[in-house]
């Protein structure tokens, strides 16, 4: 893998270990300063300041259930952008194993811009993958993601 795949990749992963620690600082400083996020419930929020004052606002008053991702795509559309897309899904606690719950699955998708200092997340968007009509595909998904639960 190349080296700026890899950078892009790890922004995505740093994104969400950020998330999955409940960490608003770890999770938005890879948000450029005039970043956007566009968020499961379709809130939308520009600058990495209004961002992670959300994020915050979410982690203080929810425990929000941890994300399983696994990146489908990274492409680059011009010469210092990329575009990062994964699906994820979050883990229903069980008394016996740990399950996706197929509600909240998600595709995400990730533009980064790199700058003299390094990759930025220009924009994360978190669309619920509700494929009406085609129920085959939320259980496939789900299944997709189950076997990382499962690792």
């Amino acid at each position: 893998m190349n080296a700026e795949k890899e950078a892009v990749i790890q922004l995505y992963w740093m994104l969400i270990e950020g998330w999955n620690q409940h960490d608003a600082v770890k999770m938005c400083a890879g948000f450029a300063v005039d970043g956007e996020m566009i968020g499961f419930d379709g809130s939308h929020f520009t600058s990495q300041s209004l961002i992670q004052m959300h994020i915050q606002d979410i982690f203080t008053h929810y425990t929000p259930a941890h994300y399983y991702c696994k990146v489908k795509d990274v492409r680059f559309l011009a010469d210092g952008v990329a575009m990062v897309r994964a699906i994820a899904g979050m883990v229903v606690p069980t008394a016996d194993q740990p399950k996706i719950n197929p509600a909240v699955n998600t595709h995400q998708t990730l533009v980064a811009v790199k700058s003299a200092d390094g990759w930025h997340i220009s924009l994360f968007q978190n669309t619920p993958a509700q494929f009406h009509g085609q129920p085959e595909r939320n259980i496939q998904m789900t299944a997709e993601l189950q076997e990382l639960v499962s690792e």
